[in-house]
């Protein structure tokens, strides 16, 4: 195969060829051992023994995960749409910290360091691109955000209530010493959460709380069905595996032709553009 961007870019972002599988197969592997990696670095019993090991091997992945970003910037016509795109700011969050350690490796910056070594698992982030069903988990998610939204400010609605009873109904004496510590009691009673650090001692109280861990069982199944409803739309419109030349966008429906991001025809090879 010859080395130039429509290849590589079909092996970076096409996951339809034996080549773009293999490739997507590799990389998921490499992700879940640098993972694997920072994890283990944070055990002591681990870490002293063989830090100097896991220091090479971040390393070694730092420097394999910057040269296939590299290679997605050049392979894909349209740069810097890619690069703010959201797989774009991941696959930059997943190499930058390494770097920047470099700059904060003093005793007095431990703690910058530890936090800089903690966000570098957000690497993980870029294995959703190859779940086959990511997409259209999105699409439903997108679609039922207005209902969702209203369900939840109906639930916010509620908890200020059952909180304002509870709050009328205890009082002080009995732990619910404010409104908003009682709507505290009321979110973790709906969401059926039940910490237990605070507890209705009357029985009118008991009784409230009863109806409300049981209405919490049927709110918690409102969200499921709504997004359920979406995401049987969204695979009804089931979107197929084809990945915009110019772009990289994904999820475009089985009969589309031009991406439905920046118009691009999907199935000729894309012009670049200038830049």
């Amino acid at each position: 195969m010859s080395f130039n961007k429509d290849s590589v870019r079909t092996v970076i972002f096409e996951a339809h060829t034996p080549s773009g599988k293999a490739f997507d197969v590799g990389l998921i592997i490499c992700i879940l051992l640098s993972v694997l990696a920072v994890l283990l670095d944070t055990v002591s019993a681990i870490h002293e023994p063989w830090g100097d090991e896991l220091y090479l091997v971040e390393w070694f992945f730092t420097i394999l995960f910057t040269i296939e970003y590299g290679l997605r910037l050049w392979c894909i016509n349209n740069t810097r749409l890619y690069a703010r795109s959201f797989f774009g700011i991941v696959d930059l969050v997943g190499i930058i910290p390494t770097y920047l350690s470099l700059f904060f490796a003093g005793a007095q910056y431990l703690l910058v360091v530890r936090i800089l070594r903690v966000v570098r698992v957000f690497r993980v982030l870029r294995m959703v691109r190859y779940v086959g069903e990511a997409e259209l988990l999105t699409q439903a998610l997108v679609a039922s955000r207005r209902k969702i939204s209203v369900f939840i400010l109906s639930v916010m609605a509620l908890v200020v209530v059952f909180g304002s009873f509870m709050y009328l109904i205890e009082g002080g004496e009995n732990g619910f010493t404010s409104i908003p510590k009682s709507i505290y009691w009321a979110v973790i009673t709906l969401t059926t959460v039940g910490y237990g650090d605070l507890t209705p001692q009357t029985a009118l109280g008991q009784g409230m709380a009863t109806f409300v861990m049981i209405m919490g069982y049927g709110i918690i199944a409102i969200p499921t069905g709504i997004v359920t409803l979406e995401l049987s739309e969204a695979n009804r419109r089931r979107a197929n595996t084809r990945t915009c030349p110019d772009c990289s966008a994904e999820g475009h429906s089985r009969e589309a032709t031009y991406c439905w991001r920046c118009g691009q025809h999907l199935f000729r090879k894309a012009e670049p553009r200038d830049a």
